[in-house]
């Protein structure tokens, strides 16, 4: 299992391979729906973004709120595709990485290869799990979205899978090819 810290370093994203199991740690930005609707907005009217997305990571998730004692509650992925009507604009600004579940568009596949940005996998179903990888939670933008507004994480040992890599190898593909005779 490779240890990756964030902010995603463009030479890291680089090196990841389909396929590689990893450990991350740093600042992680969540989004989902409603906020890439947003931010989409703020950028088609040519306003500034709310965070600086230069080599940072999304997950797409809202968090659930926190029992008493519990920095979040679960804090499982949604599923990616959702996004990526918006994903092409992001990755123009420097995002490098993006954490959720399912497959991406043939679209976001070439973006992410222009960007040379990684797409990670988490495992959905285990969301209870993945709140143990989650240190810290503020809300940085958007509160109005409640669970859909932009939190900062801090996380440590989040642990994923690389889906999809900045060559655009793709593990929904090239993992079934290796049962195949």
């Amino acid at each position: 299992m490779r240890k990756i810290q964030f902010p995603l370093s463009r030479e890291d994203a680089r090196s990841l391979r389909a396929g590689d199991s990893v450990s991350l740690t740093g600042p992680l930005y969540t989004a989902r729906d409603a906020a890439h609707k947003r931010l989409a907005q703020r950028i088609d009217e040519g306003g500034a973004l709310p965070i600086d997305l230069t080599g940072q990571t999304l997950y797409y998730v809202g968090p659930t709120p926190a029992k008493p004692g519990k920095i979040v509650g679960s804090a499982g992925p949604t599923t990616s595709s959702r996004m990526d009507v918006y994903t092409e604009r992001l990755l123009s600004l420097g995002l490098r990485g993006m954490i959720g579940k399912g497959k991406r568009s043939p679209a976001i596949i070439r973006a992410m290869q222009a960007a040379g940005a990684v797409y990670f996998g988490a495992t959905g179903g285990a969301a209870a799990l993945i709140s143990r990888s989650i240190l810290s939670a503020r809300i940085v933008c958007y509160g109005d979205l409640g669970a859909e507004a932009i939190h900062l994480l801090e996380v440590a040992d989040f642990p994923a899978v690389v889906l999809i890599d900045s060559n655009g190898n793709n593990l929904y593909e090239i993992g079934p090819d290796a049962y195949r005779n």
